[in-house]
């Protein structure tokens, strides 16, 4: 496959330039130091050369190396734009326009995974795919009972591609702690092998995408497509049709982007009240605008399922943070493994850092947008060892939120929607409304 580099050794080199690179580099420093610089100086230059040869590496490999680069999108705002630029350049690349795969291996894939009859399953098959992603693509296709469906085939060796991106990932915790040294690495590239395998696996996709159709079935805001058959590999729904959120952020109204951006949060925070599951891939190629205004979702092979929904303190700590106590904040990002033991942190840093995840919820209507989120991304733009971004740690239980709440402001800046996010926090995350009790710590 042309967009998906299986092969072990080629995948195993390109990923081993990141620690000899970087011990090359360190010693490249020394003689910089040597010669005059300031070690801080020179610090700075090792660190800012590491960051650009592990975004460039992430970039080019598609599988579990990319997934590690999505997740540590939060560290992002520690890297200057100059590096974090391309490597963000070639994921929207990857994302939007993988190759297809032959049809001869799409036939041969739905031979072996669905018998060599089939065709019976439709009354007919689109040998172009509609939609190419990371581990597989989407075809559209006439069930054989007349319906419209998407069948979706993973990759043949897809899997073995993405977790022997993690053997390999694995041994880097090194090269990352001298970015990132407030960062648990270990535990978070444990914590994403476990969420790939579960992606790869779509009996259990299928599975959480029938749960919220079921639980949005009439719903007045959402629509899920239904899961019509599955095997490990292959997985058939209902076909959705619809305006692309993509489209709606290039070429809507300002009415039809706050409407979109409304129900687009109120989607992620209802789930795990209502599904006890939160959809983890908020990309804009996973959304649709219905021609009824509701809003289709699509695509639940990252879930992260939550059966006591959201977690009470991350309403609690909002709350506390809209109300200026910063001691009370660092406190309690403490006890829930954001901010590890050795670590010591600026409460007014953290604070500016905080600001685009929480300022939304202090005011009763708020306006996303670009320009608002680069201003607050500002002082978070080096590399120094201040930097509050590089001192903090993303627990294992928040990985996929996190990747959520990330990905979820920036589609929001891009949609500029002005609406009553307030609203939408103070019904459905526990522990923000005034009248629940702080927590004791």
């Amino acid at each position: 496959m042309s967009d998906l580099p299986r092969r072990a050794v080629t995948r195993s080199a390109k990923l081993a330039t990141l620690p000899l690179g970087f011990a090359g580099r360190t010693v490249m420093g020394i003689g910089k130091r040597i010669g005059g610089k300031s070690a801080e100086l020179v610090a700075q230059e090792v660190q800012q050369r590491t960051a650009e040869q592990i975004f460039k590496v992430l970039g080019e490999l598609k599988g579990g190396a990319m997934k590690l680069g999505q997740a540590l999108s939060i560290f992002e705002a520690a890297l200057p734009s100059e590096i974090v630029g391309p490597y963000r350049a070639t994921l929207t690349k990857l994302q939007d326009s993988a190759p297809p795969l032959p049809v001869a291996t799409v036939h041969r894939v739905l031979a072996e995974q669905l018998g060599d009859d089939w065709r019976d399953h439709f009354d007919s098959f689109d040998d172009q795919p509609t939609a190419a992603a990371s581990i597989g693509q989407v075809h559209k296709a006439v069930w054989h009972d007349g319906r419209a469906v998407a069948v979706k085939i993973q990759y043949p060796g897809a899997g073995k591609a993405l977790l022997g991106d993690f053997a390999q990932l694995a041994r880097l915790g090194k090269l990352f702690g001298a970015l990132l040294p407030g960062l648990d690495i270990k535990a978070v590239l444990a914590e994403l092998r476990e969420r790939i395998a579960e992606e790869l696996d779509y009996l259990r996709e299928a599975e959480a995408q029938h749960a919220f159709a079921m639980e949005f079935k009439d719903d007045p805001d959402f629509f899920v497509p239904d899961v019509i058959a599955a095997n490990e590999q292959v997985l058939v729904t209902e076909w959705m049709d619809g305006t692309p959120l993509s489209r709606i952020i290039t070429e809507g109204t300002k009415e039809e982007r706050d409407s979109a951006g409304l129900l687009f949060v109120r989607f992620l925070f209802c789930s795990p009240a209502r599904v006890a599951m939160l959809h983890a891939d908020p990309h804009p190629g996973n959304f649709r605008m219905l021609p009824d205004g509701r809003l289709g979702i699509l695509d639940f092979g990252a879930v992260n399922r939550m059966p006591e929904g959201y977690p009470k303190v991350f309403g609690q700590l909002t709350r506390i943070f809209n109300q200026g106590d910063m001691d009370a904040v660092v406190d309690g990002l403490r006890d829930e493994g954001f901010i590890q033991e050795h670590i010591e942190i600026d409460g007014e840093a953290l604070r500016g850092f905080l600001a685009p995840y929480v300022e939304p919820t202090a005011v009763e209507e708020f306006t996303f947008s670009r320009e608002w989120l680069q201003a607050q991304a500002a002082s978070a733009t080096d590399l120094r060892p201040t930097n509050v971004v590089r001192q903090l740690n993303l627990p294992v239980s928040y990985v996929l939120i996190h990747r959520v709440h990330a990905a979820g402001v920036g589609v929001l800046c891009q949609l500029g929607t002005t609406a009553r996010f307030r609203d939408e926090v103070i019904r459905w995350v526990p522990g923000f409304s005034d009248d629940e009790p702080a927590p004791v710590g």
